[in-house]
């Protein structure tokens, strides 16, 4: 099969690379030259672990291209996808259509072929329906089908989500567009991963329905953890014991400073917008993404409580600035919330992220920026470990401890415990929904 990619974002570009590595001929489009200049001397403008050697395995292979020119991309493809963004729109919160459309048209004004119009952007539902009327408009004598096919990937490990999916969706109107889509993702049939073929509108709402629930659990536990705070409880093994429940399940189980990234927050938002438009109020989601930010909002508090009561002439080491680890991406990161807090209040906030340091140095400003954990730590105040990255997980706790001004750690991600903590020698730890602790001053502790 030959297939366009249009986009090279996070979902294009993953999406484009794994069909290629399926066998498909894959050109991937994009109207950023130095986007394209990069995929083109192998360098990936995102970070994913291992998309670097699956890209340079398949371009070496033919399989897979890129180019600025959409109708050579077009040329005798069986399929086109539409990977664009579709952020939350200003003012509303649904989700901005602009770049879908206008791909959609533009394809529609090149195509001389049959072909399928795969809309791999997460879209509300009816989307797909309009792009077909807008193709029908632009190109009223092109023949062809349009499909909506959500994608599922997990930041940080999304090649492995894609080549072994829980599920893929592919919702069409037509068995020719449903045999195309069957061509192209036969590697997986073959394989017996579950392929799930409905009509548009349900595999537009498969994707909310999911993401929704997801930032659900995740907002649930974190009610929970604070509840925990207050009564005693340990919401780790309130955690294990409820995800031990096969009706549950173990996964988005675990308390932190709220959720972030590319997708749950505008998907909420989107998906709370269409119910309204609908007359249907999605009243859970609605709560869960006003509880998501009060959580952001009490992990401040949190560390105010820590620093005595003020942030100001305090240093502050924060450990962990993207949403998630093993990613670069810091869209609605709780980062963005709590460390401006820090710097407004009179902090001197030091970071260090193994892959946020790009984005971060925008999205943060008055911030210092350390290569690694010890030098963050330096003279601090208050440790803060924000982002649970396997670099922060087997910290010498000891050594970080002897070198702040007061050793206080704040694990916002739950990756120690008081007895890691105490051992370290820290006066002070607090972590998500589960007891810390506050060193009281005795006879014959000194300074230092």
């Amino acid at each position: 099969m030959k297939i366009a990619m249009i986009g090279t974002g996070y979902v294009g570009l993953v999406s484009g690379v794994c069909f290629s590595d399926f066998g498909h001929d894959v050109v991937c489009v994009d109207k950023d030259p130095k986007k394209i200049e990069m995929l083109e001397r192998g360098e990936i403008p995102i970070y994913e672990p291992g998309l670097d050697r699956l890209l340079a395995k398949n371009v070496e292979a033919g399989r897979l291209s890129f180019t600025l020119d959409l109708p050579s991309a077009l040329h005798e493809a069986d399929a086109v996808f539409i990977a664009v963004g579709t952020p939350t729109r200003r003012g509303d919160g649904h989700a901005d259509l602009s770049y879908v459309m206008a791909a959609a048209e533009e394809i529609a004004r090149i195509a001389d072929h049959y072909i399928v119009i795969v809309t791999k952007s997460t879209v509300p539902v009816g989307t797909n329906r309009q792009v077909k009327q807008a193709v029908k408009k632009a190109n009223p004598d092109l023949d062809f089908d349009v499909a909506s096919n959500p994608e599922f990937l997990r930041e940080g490990a999304a090649i492995d989500d894609f080549m072994k999916p829980d599920r893929v969706v592919v919702g069409v109107q037509t068995e020719r567009a449903a045999e195309v889509m069957a061509e192209i993702y036969r590697p997986l049939y073959l394989r017996e991963f579950p392929i799930l073929t409905t009509d548009l509108e349900s595999a537009e709402m498969i994707k909310y329905a999911a993401n929704a629930f997801l930032a659900t659990k995740i907002t649930f536990i974190n009610e929970i953890a604070a509840l925990c705070e207050r009564t005693g409880a340990d919401v780790k093994q309130v955690s294990q014991g409820m995800g031990l429940d096969g009706r549950i399940g173990k996964k988005f189980l675990h308390s932190g400073p709220g959720y972030g990234g590319s997708c749950f927050p505008k998907d909420t938002r989107a998906l709370a917008r269409t119910g309204q438009e609908y007359g249907i109020p999605m009243q859970i989601t609605e709560k869960v993404i006003s509880v998501n930010e009060e959580v952001k909002r009490r992990m401040i508090d949190k560390l105010l409580d820590m620093c005595d009561g003020s942030f100001n002439g305090k240093t502050i080491g924060v450990l962990g600035v993207t949403f998630k680890p093993n990613t670069d991406d810091m869209r609605e990161a709780p980062s963005l919330t709590i460390i401006p807090a820090l710097v407004g209040g009179g902090a001197k906030v030091k970071v260090c992220d193994p892959q946020g340091r790009h984005e971060g140095e925008t999205l943060l400003p008055g911030v210092q920026w350390a290569d690694d954990p010890y030098k963050c730590t330096h003279k601090a105040d208050l440790l803060v470990i924000l982002t649970e990255w396997n670099e922060f997980r087997a910290l010498d706790l000891k050594r970080i401890a002897r070198k702040m001004a007061t050793p206080r750690l704040a694990d916002l991600r739950n990756i120690y415990s008081v007895k890691d903590a105490k051992r370290a020698g820290f006066e002070a730890y607090e972590s998500v929904g589960r007891a810390g602790f506050l060193k009281e001053p005795s006879e014959g502790d000194t300074d230092g």
